[in-house]
């Protein structure tokens, strides 16, 4: 396990045991250090049967104010390089295994451009396009590459949102159905299963209705630095 804050690393830990954990603390947006983790793990366990990318931020974010340019460097280096670099230090050794999946999470966020959240949802689309690109360019090789894309969690991320979050889900009840998704292999998956019908038509909706509904739409607060 891979995450910024070394007490709850610990914690998570001690209460999976009397497995054997190896936890690493640090951020997903330093690729030395998640190559060193990576290198660590496959040296002691060899190729694993998983990895998910679940590192995630989400910030209230608008291009005109220039004290938000560093809220979107910080969104997009851990919301897309956060995957790549996770993923990176295990390709080989589960190619050469042929065996494995890769998990990452991304968003429905992703399917369209939400007004006040421009760094998430350009995070989430990019997440998706490039965990496409890698399961194409890993076909074939035993290694399935997963994109997982949440609706609403009740979760410290979606806490202090101001509008409403239609099928918000609770994180057991959202862990356990990614869980059965990846077990599945399945390439793309949406949850809840109404939120799968709604983003089918909500990408589907042609660019002025979109803008005309969204245009006055409640956003996500800013919480610049």
């Amino acid at each position: 396990m891979f995450a910024r804050r070394a007490a709850e690393l610990e914690r998570l830990a001690q209460s999976l045991a009397p497995a054997e954990v190896a936890v690493y603390p640090g951020d997903v947006r330093e690729a030395a250090k998640l190559a060193l983790a990576g290198g660590d793990f496959v040296g002691r366990f060899g190729a694993p049967d998983l990895v998910i990318a679940n590192a995630g931020v989400s910030r209230g974010t608008l291009t005109d104010h220039a004290e938000d340019l560093p809220a979107f460097a910080q969104v997009l280096a851990t919301n897309v390089l956060g995957i790549v670099h996770t993923f990176h230090p295990f390709i080989a050794a589960m190619r050469a295994a042929r065996r494995g999946t890769l998990a990452g999470i991304a968003s429905i966020a992703g399917f369209r451009g939400i007004p006040g959240s421009g760094a998430y949802s350009a995070s989430k689309a990019a997440a998706i396009a490039y965990l496409e690109s890698l399961r194409v360019e890993l076909r074939g090789s035993g290694v399935a590459v997963v994109t997982i894309c949440p609706g609403y969690i009740a979760t410290p991320m979606t806490a202090g949102n101001p509008y409403p979050m239609p099928f918000l889900m609770q994180p057991d009840a959202a862990a356990r159905a990614i869980a059965r998704a990846i077990a599945r292999r399945e390439s793309f998956y949406v949850l809840p299963r109404p939120m799968a019908i709604a983003g089918k038509v909500l990408r589907a909706l042609p660019r002025p209705l979109y803008d005309l509904a969204f245009a006055r739409a409640k956003r996500k607060p800013r919480r610049p630095d």
